[in-house]
Order: C-alpha cells, then structure tokens, then sequence
C-alpha cells in the first residue's frame, strides 16, 4: 500500500474513514441544498443566508471551548455517536418541513441553530479522536487522509445536490442526509476499542478551562497559528456564501452551476490534502503563515475574474493553498500539545476556525448586497494575506522557533 494510505493499515482508522466517505457526501448535499433554499425563501437577499450562517456557526463561540474541555474528560468515541445520530435526526426534519411545504426561514434558523449546537460540540471530539485511532506516528498521514476524505465528498456531494436539486427539490436532498450521516454512527459503533489509543481522562478540577487559554497563551507558536486561523477563516473561508451569490447574483446561473463551483474548489482542497497526506512529520510555522498569504493573493484573484470559466479556474489553486494553510495548522496544533491539553486546545482551534464565521459571514453578505457578489472573495482575500503577513513579522521579530 502506497505510503499516502498508510493510515488504512489500522482497522479502526478504515471504519472511520469509510464511514466519513459516505456521511460527508451527504453533508454536503446538505450544505448546497440549504444554501439554495434559503436564497429561494429570501428572494436572493445574501444577508439572510450570512445569518444563516452565522445561527449553523454561531454555537461554536460558547460552546466549543466547554467541548473541548468535556473530550479530555469523556469517552470520544461514544460522545460522536450521540453528536452523529442528533445530526441525522435535524436533516430529517427539515426534509419533512420541506417536502410537505410547510417549510419557512424560521424553520431553517432554528435547524440551523440546534445543527451548530451539535456541530460545536462534535468537533473538538473529532479531531482529538484522531490520534486514540492511530497513534502519534500517523498522526500527520492521518490528518491529510481527513482532509482528503472530506474534500473527496466535497467534489462528490454538491455536484450530486445540484443534480438532485434540478431533477426533484431541496427536500429530496436533506432526506437523503438524514439517511447517510448513518454510516458514520455505524462505524463507530464497529470500532474494536481495544485497538484504540486513549489519553488518560483528566480529572475534574477547578479552573481547567482558563489553564487551556493559558496553555495556548504561553506557547507563542500555538498562539500565532489560532490567530491566523481565526482571521482567515472568518473572512476567507466562506466559499458557501461567496460560490452562491457569485452563481446566482454576479452570473445570472443556477444550482448546478453553484455545485460545479464547489466541486471545482474541491478539486483544489482535495489536491491539498493529497500533499499533506505524504507529510511525514509537523509542519512549521512559516510554510502554514505563507499557505495562508498566497490563499488571501488566489482569492483575490478569483475575485476579480470577469467570467464564470476564468472564476472555476482560479478556485484550483484557492482550494489547494487553502489546505495547505488548514492542514500545517492543523499538524502544528496536535503535535504541539501535551496529550492532557489536547481536548481543551482542540476546543479552542475551533473557536477560532469557526467561531468567526457569524461575524464574518452576515458582514460580507451584507458587504455584497451594496456592492458587488465577489466581495466575500476579494475583503477574505485580503484580510487573509494582510493577516499572515503580520502574524509571520510578528514571528520573525520575536524569533519565534521555525523549522
């Protein structure tokens, strides 16, 4: 087996990676779909899907920071079945509001409030149950074979929706959802847990999360990176709200152009993760700071493309340095931390690379109501540059470590 895949030699790693295969095609569905019917239900109006947005992501703020705290206490494992199972049961009941035609905007703020609750609770858990699956060696192997799995999906699922969409509705599309996000609770359950690598439980004490923040506080490179993260992700990384209204306000096109803009954006992310999957050691901190610079310059660009072919085209290489950036920060943060911190500070990357995402999207929605439907690409583009940049003298002035 090819060094790339070395990850799949663990048996609970291929349950894992299976199950992902097929419940990140259905999320993504999901995501197109939604995003298509809230533009229907608000008449074109990008505000209303940045509040969307801002209610699916808003959650993360208050509540993934406790998350993490809870994955150093709790077994992970039993904590992702329970997050997966209330997962399929919100797409299922916006498929039932939606092929009934009962659904309203309300409807789907309220999903979408109760999906980022269970979202920001998930992803700590998530991403500190990689390594109980494959040990500290695989750990960078393993963190390129998640991104290519979820980017795989993300190629797979929107172009799937878009079809879907023009041949049934959105409904169709969140039933379906309901249906696939099962797989991942059934592999899961399948998991020998006497193969897995647990962390010691971290006993309850006071002041645990104030000694997480402290933790990234006091490790300046830990700290560069989330501040990083937290600007370019709350501004940069908002390709649903950005491909949408490009799609739809700035080309005059419909779902399944949408859809081949993400898939096209996948193919990048997924080129990304391909790479990161042959990494065999910790990234620096310098190739995650000039990721995410030459991100912010592409996006820029991709912004400022006259016609929809030359926008597809340019979202190729905004995709891969995306993940370039993602993935070494990624790598830098579970290779940095002592294995009791690694809930808590796995909690705080979330905040920050998701946490952004309601001040950000409903700011550039807005933005791009009173100018123009390329605004979400080009103010996240250069937020993003402008934010490596001074992260990175930032660095270099205080002689930060690089390797």
């Amino acid at each position: 087996m090819p060094s790339v895949f070395v990850s799949l030699r663990t048996r609970n790693y291929r349950l894992w990676a299976g199950g992902q295969s097929v419940s990140l095609v259905g999320t993504w569905m999901q995501r197109v779909a939604e995003d298509w019917l809230v533009l229907d239900l608000a008449h074109g109006r990008g505000w209303v899907l940045g509040v969307v947005m801002a209610l699916q992501f808003g959650p993360t703020l208050f509540l993934s920071p406790w998350a993490g705290l809870l994955a150093d206490r709790y077994d992970k494992r039993r904590a992702l079945m329970f997050t997966q199972t209330s997962a399929a049961m919100c797409a299922a009941a916006l498929a039932l509001l939606t092929l009934t035609g009962v659904v309203r905007l309300w409807h789907v703020f309220v999903l979408a409030f109760v999906f980022g609750c269970v979202t920001a609770i998930a992803g700590p858990f998530r991403q500190a149950f990689t390594i109980e699956m494959v040990g500290d060696a695989l750990l960078p192997n393993a963190i390129g074979l998640n991104s290519m799995v979820f980017n795989a999906a993300r190629i797979v699922g929107p172009a799937v929706a878009g079809l879907v969409i023009a041949a049934s509705s959105t409904g169709t599309v969140f039933a379906v959802n309901a249906v696939l996000t099962a797989a991942i609770v059934l592999a899961l359950a399948a998991m020998r847990v006497s193969e897995l690598h647990p962390s010691p439980p971290v006993a309850r004490a006071r002041g645990q999360l104030r000694a997480g923040f402290r933790y990234v506080r006091e490790h300046r490179e830990l700290l560069l990176v989330i501040v990083a993260v937290f600007f370019v992700s709350t501004f940069g990384i908002n390709f649903p709200l950005a491909l949408s209204l490009l799609a739809r306000q700035e080309f005059g096109l419909g779902a399944d152009a949408y859809g081949l803009l993400s898939t096209v954006l996948a193919v990048g992310t997924l080129t990304g993760a391909l790479l990161a999957a042959k990494r065999t050691g910790r990234a620096s901190l310098r190739t995650c700071l000039v990721g995410g610079c030459a991100f912010g310059v592409a996006s820029v660009l991709a912004g400022m493309a006259p016609w929809f072919w030359a926008v597809a085209a340019l979202l190729v290489p905004v995709g891969l340095l995306q993940m370039a950036f993602t993935t070494s920060a990624m790598s830098i943060m579970q290779l940095s931390v002592d294995p009791e911190f690694r809930g808590r500070v796995m909690g705080i990357y979330m905040l920050a690379f998701l946490g952004g995402t309601p001040l950000g999207a409903p700011l550039l929605g807005a933005i791009a109501d009173v100018t123009t439907p390329a605004a979400p690409l080009l103010v996240g583009g250069v937020v993003s540059a402008v934010t490596c940049v001074l992260c990175g003298g930032y660095a270099l002035r205080r002689r930060a470590p690089q390797r």
